[in-house]
């Protein structure tokens, strides 16, 4: 993908000597004339189902393994960039052509299976999942950490079980920032245009075949949307989209980067997905059981579904659409701390929102802005996105037990006063991961062996499962360990080395990389994001006990780290820099590294083939923290506090 540079996108140039490519995208088509025996990979590479089986993956690697790495796992972009040689080679594979049919009529079987009925859930009337970002797979790039992870294990895991549900989210012209470390050990960001790549979206049209696009009133005038959809095995994900034509530019980057810009661009941004989306499942014909807001950035959609009700019902007042919304929506909560939740200032909201969407809720303004206040008296206050999807939810849970006590401290104030905090109505369900998707192929392997081809779905059978894993040796799983211990260090060297370093060692890159690391030294993983409370910096408090550790004569320990700081957190760029130059004359640089731009491919990696996962975060500041969750599944031990799941 190219990168995105400062200037305005309007200057951006397909290619030296061309006119400026326009800035919006109609589509992710191209055509392709494969080998007829290789045609199935077209329809394969169009659904995210091929990035949770192995087999999926496989294949797709196998076809060119050098420019599967280049494209970063990404299907489309191999499948356009492929030489004709290798294809014609492949289709003259046998084995590799039947894996192919195989795995095609697998995905065919999987997709015609009939969504399960769960009582008022139904095909008809699914789940509505809103959320601001999925991390699906990294080759679809609408995540930042672990909210998206969440989400886009959610869908996964929803399509196996085949629960229906259909998502919403925004498609982020410029995602989120790609990290890159200096020569010096600090940090530095870029943005990549998705535009420039080949992403396995689909335009959703109306019944005339004509894009469909939504309106949302924004800043005094309309603002259009249309809509992408990913497949996400029987899920349908679709993402809005306001690079649109009869946009202005400013409007048109509404959707241009993930949790970047000021807090009108938040503002407007949630006013898309929440308002925006309501308004695309209306338009396809989708009435949804239930919305389920998953974090408070889609926390309008309760506004713009109390609008629709007093549309409706003209003689009703706002007090009975609250309590028809509130049927209709339930809640989970992320953040264990105030400051981490959305706020924004009334003159904000009231430069985002127009006078009449607030007079057809039938409120006064000041009503309006104390709807999102903990204590709507105090005027003072921000407006908060939380305090709002409770107030017009059913149900509201945090993502663990601790997260749901701390979450009833937190929101405590809402109620009146002697309220207890178990009087809280904020209940928990603890966070989980899609096991297919976080399990290493080797171990996926001895679960079939000892489970059956089913094993994801008798995970849900705890009897079944202990008797079953109790039947795998130490030898056995010792030895899958060992493998992606291997595979690990295998990657560490490929991806730290280069040939160009600065003058000042640091782990995060090295010309020679054949003695980096070594299998039989205890291999300790630490990756997420770069803040306080994740207490990157406890590890440097004692520089010289941490390099006893690393050089310790018969018992050493070797570091894998990654994790971004946020792009204006240089105390956290610092941090980072200091972690990446220690040096001191040990063995340091030998046993540490640094694996720039974590994501989803990074996080394999490490949560597949490291010994210990290490998390420390300040208690109780780790709502969930489910990384650990993904190393145990593959042999890996866990070092913690008790916080979050680990409790």
């Amino acid at each position: 993908m190219k990168e995105f540079q400062s200037e305005s996108t309007s200057d951006m140039k397909s290619a030296p000597g061309l006119v400026p490519e326009p800035i919006t995208k109609t589509d992710f088509y191209f055509y392709r004339d494969l080998p007829e025996l290789l045609k199935p990979l077209e329809e394969l590479s169009w659904n995210y189902f091929w990035s949770w089986n192995p087999e999926g993956v496989e294949l797709f690697r196998e076809l060119d393994p050098a420019l599967w790495e280049k494209c970063e796992q990404n299907p489309r972009l191999l499948l356009e960039q492929a030489g004709e040689l290798r294809l014609w080679q492949k289709c003259g594979d046998a084995a590799y052509v039947q894996r192919l049919q195989q795995f095609a009529q697998k995905l065919n079987a999987y997709v015609a299976q009939t969504p399960q009925e769960l009582g008022k859930m139904t095909a008809e009337s699914p789940v509505a999942y809103f959320c601001a970002e999925y991390g699906v797979h990294n080759s679809l790039p609408t995540y930042s950490g672990g909210l998206g992870i969440l989400s886009g294990d959610h869908l996964k895991s929803a399509s196996d079980m085949n629960v229906p549900l259909v998502a919403v989210g925004l498609l982020y012209r410029y995602g989120y920032f790609r990290q890159r470390i200096s020569h010096d050990g600090w940090q530095e960001e870029k943005y990549q245009d998705v535009f420039h790549s080949q992403l396995a979206l689909t335009p959703v049209l109306d019944e005339k075949g004509e894009r469909l696009a939504v309106m949302i009133h924004i800043r005094g005038h309309e603002v259009f949307a249309q809509a992408w959809l990913a497949r996400i095995g029987r899920i349908s994900l679709y993402l809005l989209d306001t690079n649109v034509q009869q946009n202005a530019e400013v409007d048109q980057l509404i959707t241009g980067h993930l949790y970047g810009g000021s807090s009108e661009t938040r503002i407007v941004q949630e006013k898309v997905l929440g308002i925006g989306g309501v308004r695309l499942l209306r338009k396809l014909g989708v009435s949804p059981s239930v919305f389920h807001l998953n974090e408070g950035h889609s926390a309008f959609l309760t506004l713009e579904l109390a609008r629709e009700f007093l549309d409706a019902n003209p003689d009703a007042e706002f007090t009975d659409a609250v309590a028809n919304v509130r049927e209709q929506c339930v809640f989970t909560t992320h953040t264990p701390v105030a400051a981490g939740n959305d706020t924004f200032t009334t003159q904000d909201l009231r430069d985002c929102f127009d006078a009449n969407f607030i007079a057809s809720l039938k409120i006064s303004e000041s009503d309006f802005f104390a709807f999102g206040r903990v204590d709507p008296d105090n005027q003072g206050e921000p407006f908060g996105m939380t305090p709002l999807a409770i107030r017009m939810s059913r149900s509201a849970n945090g993502v663990s037990e601790k997260h749901g006590e701390v979450s009833r401290e937190l929101w405590l104030r809402m109620l009146p006063d002697g309220t207890q905090p178990s009087e809280v109505p904020i209940t928990h369900i603890t966070n989980g991961v899609h096991a297919p998707t976080w399990v290493a192929p080797v171990f996926q392997r001895l679960y079939e062996q000892r489970l059956g081809e089913n094993w994801p779905e008798l995970l849900r059978d705890q009897l079944t499962w202990d008797i079953s894993i109790d039947s795998l040796t130490n030898e056995e799983i010792w030895n899958a360990h060992r493998k992606l211990k291997k595979l690990l260090i295998a990657f560490i060297r490929d991806r730290t080395q280069t040939k160009e370093t600065g003058s000042r060692e640091t782990i995060n890159e090295h010309k020679d990389t054949r003695k980096l690391f070594s299998p039989d030294v205890l291999t300790v993983g630490f990756a997420r994001r770069v803040a306080a409370y994740k207490r990157w910096n406890l590890l440097l408090t004692d520089v010289d006990r941490l390099l006893k550790m690393v050089d310790d004569k018969d018992r050493p320990v070797q570091f894998v780290f990654a994790g971004k700081a946020h792009p204006q957190d240089r105390g956290a760029k610092k941090i980072l820099q200091d972690l990446m130059t220690i040096n001191h004359d040990s063995n340091w640089q030998d046993r540490a590294v640094f694996i720039e731009d974590y994501d989803q491919e990074v996080a394999r990696y490490l949560v597949q083939g490291v010994d210990v996962w290490m998390n420390v975060p300040r208690r109780p500041h780790e709502a969930s923290g489910t990384s650990g969750m993904k190393a145990a599944m593959n042999g890996g031990l866990n070092f913690s506090i008790l916080d979050g799941w680990w409790i």
